[in-house]
């Protein structure tokens, strides 16, 4: 009998082990794509501000050379079969000399590519080292399908519902520390959810807007900020609740599953 319980506390072991092990691995990624989208969305943001209030650093240099090719394909199929609206377009690769080295600009459009040749001088705008204009044409790509964003843009719901979830747990942290009310995940739970399907309601409404154009750069604070302000709202209704009906048997709180998240 002895042999049998050490084996069963032996697996429990393991078991819990292996659980603190996933969600390690679980935060590390998360934290690295929130990082990630972070870093995205200050680039994006900072090259839309500075070209719209001039700040970029600005420099002459030589086109040394200028290629092109076609991207075509369909937009997709009928339930027929048939192919669906075909579409085609030109992009360009520049490669400038400039005083501080060779630059290349990759997916240049067409209408920014116009009247550039080899050997002519222009001038450029800068920054941190990044060709984001060239004679005052937009050339920088912004958001666009390549890994990295395409990857963020997948796992946004992924990544909203987790800083959701974050928002929500400090908050309840802090007021447990505070000695108000302690709360438990079924207390937590209903405001994470209500807090990611806003985002996720927030989120499909910019995917609807990129058909005109018309998304800010900055556009992953949206969902995350809508989410976490409904998640909070609810939430402070949920600690009113429970402040003004106390109970003895306080639920788990808030500062003992804050390293859980």
């Amino acid at each position: 009998m002895s042999d049998t319980s050490e084996a069963a506390a032996d697996v429990g072991t393991v078991r819990s082990k292996g659980g603190r092990a996933r969600r390690a691995v679980f935060r590390l990624v998360m934290v690295v794509l929130i990082l990630l989208l972070a870093g995205r969305t200050y680039e994006e943001t900072a090259v839309a501000l500075a070209r719209s209030n001039g700040s970029l650093d600005t420099a002459a240099a030589t086109v040394t050379e200028v290629t092109s090719r076609t991207v075509s394909g369909y937009s997709g199929g009928g339930q027929d079969g048939g192919n669906g609206t075909f579409l085609s377009h030109t992009e360009f690769t520049v490669r400038l000399a400039l005083g501080e080295g060779n630059k290349t600009v990759d997916q240049v459009e067409e209408r920014a590519a116009r009247d550039l040749w080899e050997g002519r001088r222009v001038q450029v705008g800068l920054w941190h080292g990044r060709v984001v204009e060239i004679e005052g044409r937009n050339v920088w790509r912004g958001w666009h399908f390549g890994a990295l964003d395409v990857t963020l843009m997948v796992l946004m719901p992924l990544i909203t519902g987790y800083l959701v979830s974050l928002a929500v747990l400090a908050a309840a942290f802090l007021t447990a520390r505070a000695g108000r009310v302690r709360l438990g995940r079924d207390d937590r739970f209903g405001p994470c959810a209500l807090g990611w399907a806003v985002g996720m309601f927030v989120l499909l409404a910019l995917l609807m807007r990129t058909a005109f154009g018309d998304v800010p750069p900055y556009w992953p604070a949206f969902p995350v900020g809508a989410g976490a302000t409904v998640a909070l709202v609810l939430l402070s209704a949920v600690i009113r609740r429970h402040a003004r009906t106390p109970t003895e048997d306080a639920p788990v709180g808030a500062d003992d599953t804050l390293a859980q998240a």
